[in-house]
């Protein structure tokens, strides 16, 4: 296990912290101050020393792991032969090569096409242009869900619906945008049976969205999460996304699925979207694809990934180190069989908390799939009013103890270790959250189960 050797942050740490905060605009928002020097496999180490077990993968980027030798030397062998030249305006082999190999693995029916960006955000941008550009202007609008997010650049922050503080200040947003309700079984807005909350959506659309507010003729594309993830790790029903996809292909409607975090083997699937057997037209995906190098992606149907030569483009998007690393991402989940330990180790997780949920009044609900796992805690199991201070301790505790996890949602621990984790070290993860979680739980006064 991880071991602290000074209570962080150490001098090291305070001393870059300070400068930090004089130099960095401070538009972000840090979990705690960990000051990373190096990592290796599923460890951080900081300035000081410390070393911190990584349940959180850098946000759920390093999935095949910290340094992985195999994506160093591809990197260093890219870097020796081509660093950058542009695939807006010229070719390389790497961009193809790195094509050919999604099309085995992104479940899109029929033939695909790609286009390369520099993060999730990018590509939720392209998304909105080749949704309102195969209509040629004449299906205006887009669908998102609240609770969502897609990114904070200007298109994207529009479909955002997480936290007020992300779109606050800075409209108007692009317009066209509807934000429906999000079947969060554990926190239904509608106030039904968890397991109907995924029909109550579909007939808020259909009933007040299409009857009433917009011809669904003039609706582009719904945008949405397999599994939202700032929003709080909810995972929906599992009727969801086959009735919406009904609706969407009724309309000609197209889905535009978000597997910027929950893509790349992080459930147990290349794609979460797969564990409900649904066919998307458009994946964005970004975060895990090249272990830690910028890249984003845009996978979609044949026949809508067609915008005018010049209406779309990035300089960076595509970049050759990039994709080499992407290259060898791939091969590596699939010859260390990554998508199995993520869906064995992260059963065990779950399985271990939902035992907590039934010991711990701060447990409210749990769920995941694979190694995308919320715990969400709560101060009142009735009212299910959201810890979120407990949550903050939570986390910051686990810290000081060599446990980098973060939160989701308004109260939510998120569990998105590397998929290479072992369940042995995984579980010695939990040892350490559950006895801080115990603590906590002992803080919080009036709750009955």
């Amino acid at each position: 296990m991880p071991k602290i050797v000074v209570e962080p942050p150490g001098p090291k740490a305070r001393e870059l912290l300070e400068r930090d905060s004089r130099l960095l605009m401070q538009s972000f928002v840090r979990w705690y101050p960990l000051v990373a020097k190096k990592a290796y496999g599923v460890v951080v180490e900081d300035v000081d020393g410390n070393l911190f077990l990584d349940m959180n993968a850098g946000l759920a980027v390093m999935s095949v792991g910290h340094g992985h030798p195999r994506v160093v030397n591809a990197i260093k062998r890219q870097a020796e032969k081509l660093l950058h030249y542009s695939l807006t305006d010229f070719y390389y082999e790497e961009a193809v090569t790195y094509a050919e190999k999604l099309s085995g693995i992104v479940p899109i029916e029929g033939g695909k096409k790609f286009f390369f960006a520099n993060s999730g955000a990018e590509t939720i941008e392209a998304s909105i242009k080749i949704s309102r550009g195969r209509a040629e202007g004449k299906r205006p609008y887009v669908i998102a869900f609240i609770g969502a997010f897609h990114g904070r650049t200007t298109g994207a922050m529009a479909l955002t619906a997480s936290k007020p503080v992300q779109r606050k200040g800075f409209q108007p947003l692009i317009s066209g945008v509807i934000h429906v309700p999000y079947p969060y079984p554990y926190r239904c807005p509608f106030n039904v049976d968890p397991e109907k909350c995924g029909d109550a959506v579909i007939g808020f659309l259909e009933e007040w969205v299409f009857r009433r507010m917009v011809d669904p003729n003039e609706v582009a594309a719904v945008f949405v999460e397999p599994i939202q993830g700032e929003g709080g790790y909810v995972v929906p029903p599992d009727d969801f996304f086959p009735k919406l996809r009904k609706l969407t292909s009724q309309y000609d409607i197209l889905l535009v699925d978000d597997e910027v975090q929950a893509g790349m083997g992080r459930t147990g699937k290349w794609f979460a979207i797969e564990h409900w057997g649904v066919k998307p037209d458009i994946i964005t995906m970004a975060k895990a694809v090249a272990s830690g190098i910028p890249l984003g992606v845009v996978a979609g149907r044949e026949d809508i990934m067609n915008l005018p030569a010049g209406s779309h483009a990035s300089t960076f998007g595509g970049n050759p180190v990039a994709l080499a690393a992407a290259n060898e991402v791939i091969d590596i989940i699939r010859e260390e069989k990554l998508l199995e330990n993520a869906a064995r180790v992260g059963e065990s997780l779950i399985k271990r908390a939902m035992e907590w949920k039934e010991q711990y009044e701060i447990v409210g609900d749990v769920r995941g799939k694979g190694l995308m796992i919320g715990i969400e805690l709560v101060r009142n199991r009735k009212t299910k009013e959201y810890a979120s201070k407990e949550l903050a301790k939570v986390i910051n505790t686990c810290f000081k103890h060599g446990i980098a996890v973060i939160g989701a949602g308004f109260s939510t621990i998120r569990l998105s270790p590397p998929l290479v984790i072992s369940e042995e070290l995984a579980q010695k993860g939990m040892d350490v959250i559950e006895d801080v979680l115990k603590e906590v739980n002992k803080e919080i006064s009036g709750i009955k189960p």
